[in-house]
């Protein structure tokens, strides 16, 4: 059975697998801030940065609070893959 992904239309590459990442990520523009997968699975691509990370351990689980911190937005797998080279020094 072939696994079923969600897509997402990229302004830059098309459709594409979707991808989450917080917004932290997404909004440094000069600066790495850290790139922490969230899943084990290679296929289920959740991401967030150093700051997330530490927020949700402090939190022990997906708050209200925590979800407002991280702020999350989609993203196709190839920006995921350019946010997790840029974020994590890969």
């Amino acid at each position: 059975m072939a696994a079923e992904y969600t897509t997402v239309k990229c302004g830059t590459h098309g459709e594409r697998v979707a991808a989450i990442v917080c917004r932290h990520m997404l909004n440094s523009k000069d600066k790495a801030v850290g790139f922490v997968e969230n899943s084990s699975d290679p296929s289920d691509l959740q991401a967030w940065c150093d700051e997330c990370e530490a927020f949700f351990v402090q939190e022990d689980a997906l708050t209200e609070a925590f979800k407002a911190f991280n702020d999350s937005a989609v993203v196709c797998d190839f920006c995921y893959a350019s946010l997790k080279e840029r974020h994590s020094g890969l």
